[in-house]
């Protein structure tokens, strides 16, 4: 075979070819396990190393590639470009659910142009070093826990786009360097602390898209700079403290399309050619703000303007009819001054009509009049909220209603509406909360009400509604509230209806029901109020209705009830109980007088005999009324009772008995009594003389504990060891300590008595402590007043211990490894109502009431299974002869230690301690536990208080302000992310978690006369987590039905 013969000018180069290819095999690729980098892009693999020994916790192993094994550009979340030696451009782990802090070496990777760490747990301060990213276009570090600053020197990164930073805790003033990135698209500073004014530098960013600094502390006006921003289409300032009239700035910009302002202090009229100054506006809320004026009618001319949120101002004037051109989907007017009570003020709706996607219409609390037209029929079929309570709305609520079929609420209540409820309404499947009450309704409860399976609320009160109830109604398995109160009902109380086990509530009370309660009241497992007062039932309560374990509420007054009153032993969370005006005979059951959380009970007008029991609410005589009933006798002086007759003796020693018992009786107490002062003042001078250890004791406090010693306390806690060492107070010290006589944990709070005050605390707290008992507070097991082995006084109190320390140490964990401990959001509301439980206990069932005054999480101490006891009774008063409204407004010139931020406003006014000083304390700390913020937090200010924080945001804005550890997975076993959390709440979870924050804010109003009782409070909280409980129960029920139950269960 011939061979070619090869120019000589073409083996050079296939030789050099050969050659690099060989290099290039030899050489290893990336990601093979013998990966070496080369010593150009060694800065970025130590960067990445050095961020990753910062993370300390990375439940789903996010980082667990990071290692030698692959080269740094195949890790998990990073991102390398095509240069030589590659280069670290992007790192990606949002929502990876990582914890720890961000590593300043992040600086280093100089061709990074991507930075997202955003729905971690990343705690600290965002790193200056990140000012030196010259290539860095988008950084998202939102949806963490960072704190600290925005670093000023943000503003090198001169390529940045895209800038997140919110829902964070940053505090400080937005810094005016970042008004020079120019090339800055979107801008999110929003939930986070950061106070100041909005500054006048951010017009220069004539790039910028969106502006989102909302949820703040910012105040004073828009800066006129921000008309700069020509290319601006969302504009969001909302939940901050700004002042001044709508922004005129804001007309400039006709590309805005969405502005939020809600939740300010913004006064004024809107121009009334806005909508024709801003013709690409699609959403508006100026919600809660102090705009003046009428609605403009230029709304019109933003064409695509389709949510309109105007609730809480003081709007006046008519509707503009002119709204009807736009494809509107939320118009909110409620809680303003629109309409002027004549005929024509409702002609809006007519026109409404033509917004075919409408989904919710607010429009209560008005002043509208006029007749309901028919035409709210043809409103929107994808209508599901409809408000328009509180107004001066007459006409009947027409059939034809039932044409808005995906309607879910319906508030009509507080109108004059009249005529008869439409069959047609119970038509509406989805229908789940119906409020009609009061109105001037008649006519019957609709039967096809039954149809309505979704109903949750069906609030008929105050109306002059007859005949009976549908027992139809049972369908509605879901029913929770229930209320045909002040109507004209009769009949009998349907079986099927009193026995229905969804029902939380349950009001038929001021109608004309008549015959027996019937036994299935037992079957409402879930009850928690029942009042059937001023009817005509008859016949005997039945036993059954204590099966009812979660009553707090039973009025079963002006009836004609007959026979015993029934056995409600085990209804331990009983507060107020009302037999009164019927014909119950009988006994009063002792188990009365140990209901542990009864505050009022009523059984006058019957026909009740014997002796009262001398003991629990009936040492009260204001939480007491059992007066009318003749044959009642007892030894308690404050209800006016006749003393029980005694035990007749035979009649042959009756005359005799009598005188011999007079003379025993004449010689007795004399000498027993002489004796007795002689023995207590030997032993005074005993003690005083020989100086030896001596255990506080009181006929009513701590003489039934065992005695102990200093020397026993000194080897109970090693010797005071600082091992042992739990945390220290005012007046003292607390140790853990063993003891040895059973090997009792227990807590052992030693004064320092160097301290002034700190022996008064000692006496106050053995005071407060001697007579009061209850699960949420704090056990004493004993006290020891001595002197240690110098001769020294020597004062301890020995209480139970607490395994999961304070309250304090759970909502603020000081090291990241205390992270896991946060609580979830049930129980924070067990803790919470167990506080208020202990706090309504002290108020209201004691004999002699007691005031902490020195209510914070520090004091607030959490057993094994989390369950709150109040403790540290120190600055405890007690509060003879007691008088809420009186002691409330008594100076005293003693005034109250207290603590900063929790003690109540009107004891620095030097007004003496009041149980509503303790409802203050306890409203903040309410706030503290859902928010997650101290009150002496840095972000609150003369201007701004915890109180105002929240107040401002409840309850548009809730999930801002809210926790978000309370929310996370770590604690809630489901969620990946605070925000997926918060979707796996319920509607009514939701609306609960509102209401509980607006109770904090209740009670912790400035003026004591604004708060609410702590009956009150722990009563609307037992129902709150009652609710919270039977939900968590029912998902854990669903849970194990499915093949994927398992770890959810264990993590319930």
């Amino acid at each position: 075979m011939e061979i070619p013969i090869m120019n000589f000018s073409l083996i050079i180069p296939l030789i050099l070819s050969a050659s690099i290819c060989c290099m290039l095999l030899d050489r290893p690729f990336p990601g093979s396990a013998a990966a070496a980098d080369v010593p150009g892009n060694e800065t970025d693999k130590l960067a990445l190393v050095d961020f990753k020994s910062q993370i300390t916790q990375d439940p789903l192993q996010v980082l667990a590639s990071w290692n030698d094994s692959l080269h740094f550009c195949n890790w998990n979340g990073v991102a390398c470009g095509l240069q030589i030696p590659p280069r670290v451009t992007g790192l990606n782990l949002t929502g990876r659910r990582l914890a720890g802090t961000i590593s300043p070496h992040l600086g280093n990777l100089s061709f990074v142009s991507v930075l997202d760490l955003s729905q971690n747990s990343f705690r600290g301060w965002i790193p200056l070093e990140l000012g030196n990213l010259g290539r860095l276009q988008t950084l998202n570090m939102s949806n963490n826990l960072l704190g600290g600053q925005i670093p000023a020197n943000l503003s090198n990164c001169f390529s940045l786009r895209n800038l997140a930073l919110d829902h964070n805790q940053l505090v400080g003033i937005v810094p005016p360097e970042l008004g020079s990135l120019s090339r800055l698209i979107t801008l999110y500073l929003g939930s986070n602390n950061l106070t100041g004014i909005v500054p006048s530098s951010l017009g220069n960013l004539t790039s910028l898209w969106e502006l989102d600094m909302s949820y703040n502390y910012l105040y004073g006006e828009v800066p006129s700079t921000i008309s700069q921003l020509k290319s601006l289409q969302t504009f969001r300032l909302s939940v901050n403290h700004l002042s001044g009239e709508f922004p005129p700035s804001l007309y400039n910009l006709t590309s805005l399309d969405f502005i939020s302002l809600s939740f300010n202090n913004l006064t004024g009229n809107l121009r009334s050619d806005i909508g024709l100054a801003l013709p690409n506006l699609q959403r508006i809320w100026l919600a809660y703000n102090f705009f003046t004026g009428p609605i403009p009618d230029s709304f019109s001319n933003a064409s695509n303007l389709y949510n309109i949120d105007l609730i809480h101002n003081n709007f006046t004037g008519k509707v503009p009819l002119s709204l009807a051109k736009l494809d509107l989907q939320v118009l909110n007017m409620g809680y303003n001054r629109l309409g002027r009570g004549e005929p024509d003020d409702l002609d809006f709706i007519s026109a409404l009509t033509n917004c075919s996607n409408l989904n919710m219409l607010h429009f209560g609390d008005n002043r509208f009049g006029g007749i309901l037209p028919v035409s709210i029929a043809n409103l929107s079929t994808e209508l599901s909220e409809l408000y328009l309570e509180g107004n001066f709305i007459s006409g009947s609520i027409p059939r034809e209603i039932s044409n808005l079929q995906n309607l879910n609420t319906l508030y009509m209540n507080f109108n004059y509406l009249n005529g008869t409820i439409p069959d047609s309404l119970g038509s509406l499947p989805n229908l789940a909360r119906v409020v009609l009450a009061s109105n001037q309704l008649t006519g019957k409860i609709p039967s096809s009400f039954g149809n309505m399976t979704s109903l949750l609320w069906l609030f008929l009160f105050d109306n002059w509604l007859d005949g009976g109830i549908p027992l139809s109604l049972t369908n509605c398995k879901q029913m929770v509230f229930f209320s045909v109160a002040q109507n004209n009902l009769t009949g009998i109380l349907p079986p099927e209806i009193i026995g229905m086990p969804s029902i939380l509530s349950f009001n038929a009370s001021y109608n004309s029901f008549t015959g027996h309660l019937p036994e299935e009241v037992g079957n409402m497992s879930r009850l928690v109020e029942i009042d059937l007062s001023y009817n005509k039932f008859s016949g005997q309560i039945p036993d059954s209705i204590g099966n009812c374990l979660g009553l707090n509420i039973i009025f079963l007054q002006a009836n004609s009830f007959q026979g015993t009153i029934p056995n409600l032993a085990r209804l331990s969370t009983l507060s107020y109980l009302d037999l009164s005006s019927n014909n119950l005979s009988g006994r009063i059951p002792d188990f009365l007088a140990t209901l542990p959380s009864l505050l009022y009970l009523n059984l006058s007008f019957n026909n009740l005999e014997g002796e009262v029991p001398p003991e629990g609410v009936f040492l009260n005589a204001s939480a007491t009324d059992i007066h009318e009933n003749p044959k009642l006798c007892g030894r308690i002086s404050e209800l006016n009772l006749t003393a029980c007759p005694e035990q007749e003796p035979p009649r042959t020693q009756r005359k005799h008995g009598r005188k011999d018992l007079k003379l025993i009786l004449a010689i007795v107490l004399p000498v027993s009594f002489a004796a007795l002062c002689l023995f207590l003042l030997l032993i005074c001078w005993v003690q005083k003389r020989q100086k030896v250890p001596r255990i506080l004791s009181s006929s009513r406090s701590l003489n039934f504990f065992p005695k102990i010693s200093y020397e026993e306390l000194l080897n109970a806690t090693d010797g005071f060891s600082s091992a042992n060492l739990i945390g220290s107070g005012s007046f003292g010290t607390v140790y853990k300590g063993t003891l040895s006589s059973d090997e009792t944990l227990v807590a052992v709070k030693v004064l320092n008595l160097r301290q002034k005050g700190a022996f008064r605390s000692f006496i106050a707290e053995c005071q407060a402590l001697r007579s009061i008992r209850h699960n949420n507070l704090v056990k004493v097991i004993t006290a020891c007043s001595s002197t240690d082995f110098h001769g020294n006084d020597f004062k301890a109190l020995v209480y139970q211990f607490m395994s999961n320390g304070s309250l304090d140490k759970w909502l603020h964990p000081e090291e990241e490894r205390h992270w896991h401990n946060h609580l979830n959001i049930l129980q924070r509301i067990d803790i919470a109502t167990g506080v208020a439980a202990a706090l309504n206990y002290l108020h209201h069932q004691c004999q002699t009431p007691v005031i902490h005054c020195d209510l914070k999480p520090q004091n607030v101490l959490l057993d094994h299974d989390l369950t709150a006891h109040v403790g540290d009774f120190g600055l405890a008063r007690l509060l003879p002869k007691f008088n809420m409204k009186e002691n409330a407004n008594q100076f005293s010139s003693l005034g109250i230690k207290g603590t900063i931020g929790y003690a109540a406003p009107e004891y620095g006014m030097g007004v003496k301690p009041s149980i509503l000083g303790d409802v203050y304390s306890f409203g903040i700390l309410l706030l503290e536990i859902f928010t997650g913020k101290r009150p002496t937090d840095n972000l609150f200010t003369e201007y701004l208080s915890l109180h105002l924080f929240v107040k401002i945001a409840v309850p548009e804005r809730v999930t801002e302000i809210l926790d978000k550890s309370a929310l996370c997975e770590e604690v809630t076993g489901n969620a990946e992310t605070w925000k997926e959390g918060w979707s796996y709440l319920t509607s009514e979870q939701r609306q609960n978690l509102i209401y509980i924050l607006q109770i904090g804010v209740a009670c912790s109003s400035e003026s004591p006369r604004d708060r609410m009782t702590m009956r009150q409070v722990y009563q609307e909280l037992s129902m709150i987590r009652d609710t919270f409980l039977d939900n968590e129960i029912k998902e854990v029920q669903k849970k194990t039905l499915s093949s994927r139950s398992i770890e959810f269960v264990d993590a319930v």
